[in-house]
């Protein structure tokens, strides 16, 4: 017990004292944190620009215009002549959509001849896109039924009895689950679970192939070369203190940016606690497996990019085929991801997200095991390869410290 706490002692002035470490480890969440809350702290796109070309320019037609321009999530920019190119216009202004009002627009109406108008819209960034054709349904929706019931009541019907004729049934659409539709709440707590992980598996990957590149590990190791799995316990402990911490300033910086803490608090705790035991055992497994400390990030760097584009937070799983699906399984970002969501957004029971915890724990144990496996027969070989004499002079400068 006294060589583990003087090795974990160690370990910590080994962690503190690596400058890289330190940035990579604790100023990167600080920072990330601090950019991507900036960056969507809005919540929502506004003003996001929408060309109207009115080829009719009459009062009917410049009132649509008024009431798109009164839409705050778009901003009107009108021709009252057609451009040469649209298109160019449309990159010009990186405007999300195009409204074109046809010639005889009021003239149609008022005959009830049932113009039509063309909208095209922008898919070049899909999040603008579908932000402004809300908007413009929206408004062009009240618009048309407006006009609609004007004119049953000009042609001397009266006005409720107008209102049913125009809409024989009601539609009642209501949203689920951050129904403000805050880009902020959605995205930001996510990029920061993607932030941690990347963080432990960069922490982790230097470990053990950083010992065993500078020739280490056989001198501080010797008396622990019989304990694999108390020897992994010195590498994550100092990882885990240090996630604390950093999941403390996520909590803080919550606050700050005003976005709602997840439902069933001492549940994330746990949930969060899995995780990082998860993603800090996959490190230590490369780790012992890779010699080199360069590779072995490398590795997990490979491991840790596509995790949060496979993990089914923004694009179904289900979408996806079998063998992606099997990679995303194993890495633990994507089971917390799907009950962080359940937690955050979604506020739904503390018990969905059982099936997602029990996935995370088979992670933490098949990693833990497996690193244990690696790590033993790692020992085994350095232990076997490592000059006796060495191994003497160490036990003896040892003995006479004593």
């Amino acid at each position: 017990m006294k060589e583990f706490f003087r090795l974990l002692k160690r370990e910590f002035k080994l962690f503190i004292g690596n400058s890289t470490l330190r940035t990579v480890f604790f100023l990167a969440p600080v920072f990330y944190a601090t950019l991507l809350g900036f960056v969507y702290k809005s919540g929502k796109v506004e003003n996001t620009p929408v060309l109207v070309v009115d080829r009719d320019n009459t009062p009917l037609s410049n009132q649509l215009t008024e009431m798109l321009d009164d839409n705050k999530s778009i901003k009107i920019i009108k021709y009252l002549q057609e451009p040469l190119s649209i298109k160019d216009e449309v990159i010009r202004h990186e405007a999300a959509a195009v409204v074109i009002i046809p010639s005889r627009f009021e003239g149609d109406m008022l005959q009830k001849k049932y113009p039509e108008l063309n909208v095209y819209i922008n898919t070049g960034n899909v999040l603008t896109a579908n932000f402004a054709s809300k908007a413009l349904q929206l408004t062009i929706g009240t618009f048309s039924a407006g006009a609609s019931i004007k004119a049953l009541q000009k042609a001397g019907m009266p006005a409720a009895k107008a209102a049913t004729q125009y809409e024989p049934f009601k539609a009642n659409y209501i949203t689920l689950f951050n129904t403000t539709g805050n880009y902020l709440i959605f995205m930001w707590p996510a990029m920061l679970a993607v932030v941690l992980q990347q963080v432990i598996l960069l922490a982790m990957a230097v470990s053990f192939a950083a010992e065993f590149e500078r020739g280490s590990f056989v001198k501080e190791y010797l008396r622990m070369k019989k304990w694999a799995f108390p020897t992994m316990l010195i590498k994550v402990i100092p990882i885990w203190v240090s996630s604390i911490l950093i999941v403390g300033i996520y909590y803080f910086m919550h606050m700050i940016f005003r976005v709602p803490m997840p439902e069933g608090i001492l549940n994330f705790i746990l949930l969060t606690a899995v995780f990082v035991g998860s993603a800090s055992f996959l490190g230590v497994f490369i780790s012992i497996l890779i010699p080199n400390a360069l590779k072995a990030t490398q590795i997990l760097m490979v491991i840790a990019s596509p995790a949060f584009i496979i993990s089914g937070f923004t694009w179904p799983l289900s979408a996806m085929p079998a063998f992606v699906q099997m990679i995303a399984n194993i890495i633990p970002l994507t089971p917390f991801l799907q009950a962080f969501k359940i937690l955050l957004i979604q506020k739904g029971s503390v018990e969905l997200t059982f099936p997602y915890l029990e996935h995370l724990s088979i992670l933490v144990v098949v990693y833990a095991v497996i690193g244990w496996i690696a790590l033993k027969i790692k020992l085994w070989f350095i232990f076997k390869k490592a000059a006796p004499q060495e191994i003497a002079g160490e036990s003896i400068a040892e003995e006479e410290n004593e």
